[in-house]
């Protein structure tokens, strides 16, 4: 693509995300709903001209992997608030890790079966999709729940675990590909790992890529004390946003962990310096408006995207499996989130109440992550199309139907309860 071009995509996309804003307050939707819908007009009107959009299917991986993600994960893990995450570690973590496992798996169980078609949709293609679809994005839900004044720590639940989970799904996202890849390669069925393999494998990504992020955050969280420009210390954010990916990926561990974890140690050593040095206070928050602006762009970038490679197509044939995943991943969210937080009814400091539990069920939106790796998944695999648009059909649902009803929801839950 020439830089013409680049430069061109990169002006529509500002434009449109100047006329999403405007949009969803008057239509009363959420913003990414309305960037969806602007990305599938506008290509439809290039095409019709009779212009080719340049936008395949197989462009996407390494800029979803290597530009939009680290950006993503970078900026939430560092405008966290770590105080309230420190407070509500455990039960995030449980949230994260365990809870999405079992959606994972539930979700790829019932969708194995539920489409009943072992050769074109086989267990590893619905171990990916429930990878993909497990990854949640409260982005919108978390707004709504600021403008209503709810309770603090729940969204901060919302949002910690949502941070934790794209890291584990995007590891097991990774797994299963890489497993499926292989098998794809040798042109025959390969039986899955053993379940003790793939737990080995797992925890060695995982853990290998938070140590890889805890290093690098670390060292220029420190090195930042010797630097006095604040347009330098932004600069050296971008290093460590992309270095912690680059080489936590350089080393075959988690990108992302790397990410997450170097986001979070070099936040802390930041907000510490900044307390102690009087001049710069204002570079905290220059530092998360850069990240705000960042992130906004790759938000509205994935969005436009996605409304940009929708076709009828997408539903005239896999309707009935987007309505199975659709419903396959609401029972998995519930049985999961319900089933670890009820462990935690017994201890009134982690105890979390069952209206606010409801709300994390339906608050459990689907969005730029589970788009992200939708559309990197390689067109070599038989199954790619179907599993794309099953997250399509899912983050649309989330769009439209459980984004809009949130306000409704929690406004009836959470004026009965106080005490969260």
């Amino acid at each position: 693509m020439l830089i013409e071009h680049i430069l061109l995509a990169l002006i529509l996309i500002l434009a449109l995300s100047i006329i999403a804003q405007p949009l969803s307050r008057w239509v009363h939707m959420p913003e990414a709903s309305i960037l969806v819908v602007l990305g599938f007009i506008v290509s439809e009107l290039v095409i019709y001209a009779g212009f080719d959009t340049g936008l395949r299917a197989d462009n996407f991986q390494a800029i979803i992997f290597y530009v939009f993600i680290p950006i993503l994960v970078f900026e939430s893990a560092y405008n966290l608030d770590k105080q309230a995450l420190k407070n509500n570690l455990v039960v995030i973590l449980v949230l994260a890790i365990i809870a999405m496992l079992m959606t994972c798996c539930i979700t790829a169980a019932l969708l194995f079966y539920g489409i009943g078609h072992e050769a074109g949709f086989p267990w590893l293609a619905a171990l990916i999709t429930g990878a993909i679809v497990a990854a949640t994005d409260p982005v919108a839900v978390v707004a709504k729940l600021k403008e209503m004044n709810a309770p603090h720590r729940l969204s901060v639940l919302l949002e910690g675990e949502s941070l934790f989970n794209d890291a584990t799904a995007i590891v097991l996202f990774g797994l299963f590909l890489s497993m499926a890849v292989a098998a794809q390669s040798v042109g025959a069925v390969v039986p899955l790992s053993s379940t003790a393999d793939v737990i080995i494998k797992f925890i060695t990504i995982f853990i290998g890529g938070g140590l890889t992020g805890l290093a690098i955050g670390i060292f220029f969280g420190l090195l930042q004390k010797l630097i006095k420009k604040n347009i330098v210390r932004g600069a050296i954010s971008l290093v460590v946003a992309y270095g912690s990916y680059i080489a936590a990926e350089h080393l075959m561990v988690s990108g992302v962990m790397s990410t997450l974890i170097a986001a979070i140690s070099f936040s802390i050593l930041s907000e510490r310096y900044h307390r102690q040095c009087a001049s710069s206070e204002s570079t905290v928050a220059e530092i998360k408006y850069l990240w705000n602006v960042l992130a906004h762009i790759a938000n509205v970038s994935v969005f436009l995207v996605m409304g940009a490679v929708i076709t009828i197509d997408m539903f005239e044939h896999r309707w009935l499996a987007m309505l199975i995943a659709i419903f396959a991943l609401l029972i998995a969210r519930a049985v999961s989130v319900y089933g670890v937080l009820s462990l935690f009814s017994l201890f009134k400091e982690l105890r979390v109440p069952l209206a606010s539990q409801t709300v994390m069920v339906w608050g459990g939106l689907r969005g730029a992550v589970t788009l992200a790796l939708a559309l990197s998944l390689p067109t070599s695999l038989d199954y790619w199309w179907t599993i794309q648009s099953i997250a399509f059909g899912v983050v649309i649902f989330s769009l439209f139907v459980q984004a809009p009803t949130m306000k409704m929801l929690t406004t009836r839950l959470l004026g009965k309860e106080s005490n969260l």
